[in-house]
C-alpha cells in the first residue's frame, strides 16, 4: 500500500500513523510515498493535520474471501429463493450484517475462469496458460475459455499484490486456478494407504505449493487441487470440510502483526454430492491421504441429521450446506475470539450461477455474493447495481489502501459503490465462454455464438473418438452417459457431441441455445426464452450492443468468428 494515502485519508497525526505501520511495509512503501509528497498541495494538507498520540494504532483491515463451488439460490437464506429453505445461521448472520449484491455477475460461469478473474481483475481470456494457448492454436486462433485459463507464473494477482503491500496471505481449499507445472497422475483405483501412491501425492503437493507461493500465496495448506473427482485417486474422491476448516484456523490462530488475506475455497456443494462422499464420509480422507485421526474443530458430523430435523428440514438435502455453515461459523469465532472480525473484510462469493452453468445465459452468469466490513457500508444492506467478480481484486486492493493503476485491471473498484458516491460502475459487462461472447447493458443482453472452421467441419471419426473417450471417462466415475450419437450438437464450451457434464442440462432449457445471435431483454423475460434479434423493435438496440461487443473483442487475445454489422 501506499502510505501516503493512509496519511491522508486517516484520522491519526502522520507521525502517529507512520509509527504503527511495519517495518517492511515502511521499506517498501518509502519510495514510492516519497513520489507523492511532491505534490504539494498533499503536503500542506499534512503539515496542517493536528499531532495525536503515538499510542494511538491504525490498522490495515484483514480480508477474508469465502468462494463456495456450485452453490444453487435456493442453498441460500439471504436470497428470495431461499429464504427459510435452510439451516445456515452463521451464514445468515454475516450476510444480515452485509451489504448483498444482487446484481453480481461472472465473466466466466465455470470454475478455473470465475476463479482467475476473481484474483486478477482480468477476463480469463488473457491468461498465459499453456492449456489455453495450445487450445487457441487448435481452434484457428480462437480463444476459448474453459477450464483452461490458469494463473501463471510471473502474472500480478490479488495475493501477490497484498504480500507485496505488507499483507500475510495464505490459501486453503480448491485450488483449480494457479498453474501447476509436472502433476503427475496418480492410480484411479489405488489403495487409500498405498505408500507409492501417497509418495506421488506428495510430490504433486510439493509442487502446488511452491506455485501458490510464486502466486503470492505464503501459506497453502489442505489443497485440493482439483474437485475430489479428479484429484486421481477414488479411495480419496471425498470432501472433507473439516480438513479444510483446520488449514484456515492454523492460519488465522498464527501471531502476526500484519494484516492477513485468506482464500478460503471450499469444494462443495460441487459434486460429489452424496453423503458417503460429503459430510458423511470417512472424516480421515483428505486429498493427500488418510489423516491417522478424525477432526474435532466443529460439530460432530452425526449431528448435522438431527439438527435438520429439528430446524424442521426432514430430509438430508440440506446437510451439506449446514456442515459449510459450521465451517464458516468456526471461522468466525476464531476471528472474533481473537479480536479480529471487526477489523476483517469478509468477502462471500459462488464461484458461478449454477442454473446453467457451462453458458453465458443469466444462470450461469448471474452469481450471489456479498461483502461485510464493520459498521456496514453506506449502500445499505442490499444493492442492486451490476458488478463482476473482474472488480473483486481492485475493489479489495483499494479497501486495503493498496495502491494500483487502474488500467492494469479490466475490473473496476466498486468500494465507491458501496459507500454511496457512485450510482455506476460499469456501462456495460461482458462475458466469454468456450464459443460464446456476450454482452449486458440497460436490461439488454446479446449473445454471439461462433464455432470455427475446425469445430464445424469436424471428421465423424474424430467426433467419434471424443464421445468414446468422454463416455469411457464418465463411467470410471460412476457419472452417466448423456448420448452415443457422434453427430449430436457441441454445447457452448466444449467440443463434446451432446455436451459435457457441466453444461448438459442446459442444452434444452433454451428454445435458441443454437442461434448464432441472440438478443434478449431481460426486464421482459429473465429466463431468455424469446430471441429478440429479428424483432423491428428493437433492431436499434440489437445494433447497439452487437456494436459494443465488436469493440470489446477488437481488444481482447484471440480471434470469435466474425460478427457481422447489421443494417
Amino acid at each position: 500500500m501506499i502510505i501516503f494515502d493512509q496519511l491522508c485519508h486517516s484520522s491519526l497525526s502522520p507521525l502517529a500513523l507512520y509509527c504503527s505501520l511495519s517495518p517492511s511495509l515502511i521499506r517498501t512503501s518509502t519510495t514510492s510515498m516519497t513520489t507523492r509528497l511532491l505534490n504539494p498541495a498533499r503536503l500542506i494538507t499534512l503539515l496542517l493535520l493536528p499531532l495525536t498520540s503515538l499510542a494511538e494504532e491504525v490498522k490495515r483491515p484483514n480480508i477474508l474471501f469465502l468462494i463456495t463451488d456450485d452453490q444453487f439460490k435456493h442453498h441460500m437464506n439471504w436470497m428470495p429463493e431461499g429464504k427459510g429453505k435452510n439451516l445456515t445461521p452463521h451464514t445468515d448472520a454475516l450476510a444480515a450484517s452485509s451489504t448483498i449484491l444482487d446484481r453480481q455477475f461472472v465473466t466466466s460461469p465455470v470454475c478455473t475462469p470465475s476463479r482467475f478473474a476473481s484474483l486478477t481483475g482480468l477476463y480469463p481470456s488473457r491468461s498465459k496458460a499453456s492449456d489455453f494457448l495450445d487450445r487457441q492454436k487448435e481452434l484457428d486462433g480462437q480463444a476459448s475459455v474453459e477450464w483452461n485459463t490458469f494463473i501463471t507464473k510471473g502474472m500480478p494477482s490479488l495475493p501477490k499484490m497484498l504480500r507485496d503491500s505488507g499483507y500475510r496471505t495464505g490459501i486453503v481449499g480448491k485450488n483449480h486456478v494457479v498453474e501447476v507445472p509436472d502433476m503427475e497422475k496418480p492410480e484411479w483405483l489405488a489403495k487409500a494407504d498405498d505408500p507409492d501412491m501417497l509418495a506421488l501425492l506428495k510430490r504433486n503437493g510439493q509442487k502446488q505449493r511452491a506455485a501458490l507461493q510464486e502466486a503470492g500465496f505464503d501459506y497453502s495448506e489442505s489443497l485440493y487441487y482439483d474437485n475430489p473427482d479428479f484429484i486421481g485417486v477414488k479411495a480419496l474422491a471425498s470432501h472433507n470440510l473439516d480438513w479444510i476448516a483446520q488449514g484456515a484456523l492454523d492460519f488465522l490462530q498464527k501471531k502476526d502483526e500484519r494484516p492477513f488475506f485468506l482464500y478460503c475455497a471450499v469444494t462443495i456443494p460441487h459434486g460429489p454430492g452424496e453423503a458417503s462422499r460429503s459430510w458423511n464420509a470417512d472424516p480421515r480422507i483428505t486429498a493427500e491421504g488418510l489423516l491417522d485421526q478424525p477432526l474435532n474443530i466443529m460439530p460432530a458430523r452425526n449431528t448435522i441429521p438431527k439438527r435438520l430435523r429439528q430446524a424442521g428440514l426432514k430430509d438430508n438435502a440440506r446437510a451439506n450446506l449446514l456442515w459449510l455453515d459450521d465451517m464458516v461459523g468456526a471461522l468466525v469465532k476464531q476471528l472474533r475470539d481473537s479480536g479480529e472480525l471487526n477489523n476483517t473484510i469478509i468477502l462471500y462469493f459462488n464461484d458461478h450461477g449454477q442454473k446453467a452453468k457451462g453458458t453465458i445465459y443469466n444462470g450461469g452468469v448471474h452469481s450471489e455474493a456479498f461483502i461485510k466490513r464493520p459498521g456496514g457500508f453506506p449502500v445499505g444492506p442490499r444493492t442492486d447495481i451490476p458488478v463482476s467478480n473482474i472488480d473483486f481484486t481492485p475493489t479489495l486492493l483499494e479497501c486495503a489502501g493498496v495502491s494500483y493503476t487502474p488500467s492494469q485491471f479490466d475490473g473496476k473498484s466498486f468500494l465507491p459503490m458501496l459507500e454511496a458516491k457512485e450510482k455506476q460502475v460499469h456501462d456495460a459487462l461482458y462475458f466469454e465462454l468456450g464459443f460464446v461472447r456476450g454482452i449486458i447493458k440497460d436490461n439488454l443482453k446479446y449473445i454471439a455464438l461462433r464455432y470455427p472452421q475446425s469445430a464445424e467441419n469436424m471428421p465423424l471419426a474424430k467426433r467419434k473418438r471424443i464421445l468414446e473417450r468422454f463416455n469411457k471417462n464418465q463411467q470410471r466415475r460412476g457419472r452417466p452417459v448423456y448420448t452415443d450419437d457422434p453427430m449430436a450438437p457441441f454445447s457452448h464450451v466444449q467440443l463434446i457431441p451432446g455436451g459435457g457434464d457441466a453444461e448438459h442440462k442446459s442444452l434444452t432449457l433454451y428454445p435458441a441455445f443454437y442461434d448464432n445471435d441472440q438478443l434478449y431483454d431481460l426486464s421482459k423475460d429473465p429466463n431468455e426464452q424469446v430471441n429478440l434479434v429479428n424483432d423491428p423493435e428493437y433492431a436499434a438496440q440489437y445494433k447497439d450492443l452487437k456494436d459494443s461487443l465488436r469493440s470489446h473483442l477488437a481488444q481482447m487475445p484471440g480471434t470469435f468468428g466474425e460478427l457481422k454489422p447489421t443494417k
